[in-house]
């Protein structure tokens, strides 16, 4: 049986994260992606609290709270800010490959030095076309965009292994982009010396459900943001006598939004609660992020258009929604991959459960 309920721990973490995106991220959105990153002492902050160790076993200094729980605050926080919300993580899904190869044992290594640098962060890639090419012991390519300023430890996901890369990369910013409030930059590697690999497809796979429930979760958050925004201007915004949100066809897109927030979501958690009771069981987190990115595309472009020229205007934050749903659905090889994915892995599945 399912069960999404969380214990008195987790609610106190998901209410920080809901406040912290509240007080700290949303008003500051803006300011963001006009520094192309987050103030020090913010990152200090979220550091203390913990947000990026929320899963991580006990032994690296982590909550070990599952990744359903890392799923909700991650959703929260993107609530707030999707840009800010990775830019709080040096780690982020870097933690979760590592564990899949090496297990606490790499991520507590790896962790620690990272830690020794002011500001250093990690970034993982899945690299779906091979836009990364390897010789013998180096590593050469270029990659349009990533959510990041500043990469001190490049993970690169392969459907066959990982590759570790802190040496010889070149970042160059990408301005008006999403995701710009976490450093959008674009990344080449001229036969950057590898630092470890591995070859293990079965951790390949855990690392890349991993990855991808962390951007649905975002997703999902962005998502609600968008939706809420909109349902709220409509309310307000009068016209024919009567707000916006009681004409019916408006009413119905209202809701067919929220409904795909809701959706996307029931789908994110039952893919972390999937990977809570079977590492192995990946093939929920590809669908969950197929639908996550999906619903993004259709709310990010109605919630706009609710707001009608308006919605265009970076007085209000529903175009940044639009731009960080659309760039976060690009992550991790977009939609098509995962469809692939989710596809394979039902596949698989016997014919009586197909039938079912």
């Amino acid at each position: 049986m399912l069960d999404f309920a969380t214990d008195a721990a987790q609610e106190l973490v998901l209410g920080t994260a809901r406040r912290f995106a509240q007080e700290q991220l949303a008003p500051q959105q803006r300011a963001f992606e006009a520094a192309r990153g987050l103030p020090p002492a913010l990152l200090a902050e979220a550091a203390a609290i913990g947000f990026d160790t929320i899963d991580w076993p006990e032994g690296c200094g982590g909550a070990a709270m599952g990744t359903l729980a890392r799923v909700r605050m991650l959703e929260a926080l993107a609530g707030g800010c999707p840009a800010a919300a990775l830019a709080l993580q040096p780690l982020g899904s870097v933690a979760h490959a590592l564990l899949a190869f090496g297990g606490p044992t790499l991520l507590h290594e790896q962790a620690r030095r990272l830690a020794r640098t002011p500001g250093a962060r990690a970034c993982l890639v899945f690299d779906t076309r091979g836009a990364l090419r390897r010789s013998g012991d180096t590593l050469s390519g270029a990659l349009a965009w990533l959510p990041t300023g500043r990469v001190d430890l490049l993970a690169v996901l392969t459907r066959e292994g990982l590759l570790l890369v802190d040496e010889g990369i070149a970042l160059t910013p990408v301005p008006g982009s999403g995701l710009c409030g976490a450093g959008a930059s674009a990344l080449r590697l001229q036969a950057a010396p590898l630092h470890a690999q591995w070859h293990d497809r079965a951790a390949a796979a855990q690392a890349l459900a991993q990855a991808r429930l962390h951007v649905a979760a975002l997703l999902v958050g962005q998502m609600h943001a968008a939706a809420e925004y909109a349902r709220q201007y409509a309310l307000e915004r009068v016209a024919f006598g009567k707000p916006i949100a009681h004409h019916q066809a408006l009413a119905f897109l209202i809701a067919d939004m929220h409904s795909a927030v809701d959706a996307a979501r029931q789908l994110a958690y039952e893919a972390a609660w999937r990977l809570d009771t079977d590492p192995q069981d990946t093939g929920a987190a590809a669908a969950a992020f197929v639908e996550a990115a999906e619903s993004a595309l259709f709310i990010g472009a109605n919630a706009v258009q609710i707001l009608g020229g308006a919605g265009f205007m970076r007085d209000v934050p529903v175009e940044k929604h639009l731009r960080e749903l659309r760039a976060l659905g690009l992550l991790l090889g977009g939609a098509d991959a995962a469809r692939d994915d989710a596809v394979a892995e039902a596949d698989a599945l016997p014919p009586f459960l197909l039938t079912a």
